[in-house]
């Protein structure tokens, strides 16, 4: 797997990584401990139509997941932005499964159509 780039520790001075690390750590340890908990976790917020559109993806196939939402366009940008800079990946809904993030809906989709969903969960 090809690594993503990213800023190199020594390139963040220890103010910014502190602001980085204090942006919202409760939500970051709700959404550690879901996926801790739970095979398969969806996180994502109101009035996103991917959002809505990955979990009716997911009851389709018969699989069960845990949600996490926070917040809608209008609210909890911040807290949205502190998952953001925990996992790397920009967008919502972020779909994990076995504690690893597989992306967000059209990942999940091609994952179910695949059949790697499915195997993953023992289906």
């Amino acid at each position: 797997m090809n690594q993503r780039k990213l800023l190199p520790a020594d390139s963040i001075a220890d103010s910014a990584y502190a602001t980085m690390r204090d942006l919202h750590p409760d939500i970051v340890a709700a959404v550690e401990d879901a996926i801790a908990r739970h095979t398969v976790v969806v996180v994502g917020m109101a009035q996103n139509v991917v959002v809505a559109r990955v979990k009716r993806v997911l009851k389709k196939a018969g699989i069960d997941f845990f949600y996490l939402g926070y917040g809608s366009y209008f609210s909890a940008w911040r807290k949205r932005l502190a998952i953001k800079l925990w996992s790397g990946y920009p967008t919502f809904p972020q779909v994990f499964v076995n504690g690893v993030l597989i992306g967000g809906c059209r990942e999940t989709e091609e994952a179910i159509a695949s059949g790697a969903l499915p195997a993953l969960l023992g289906k």
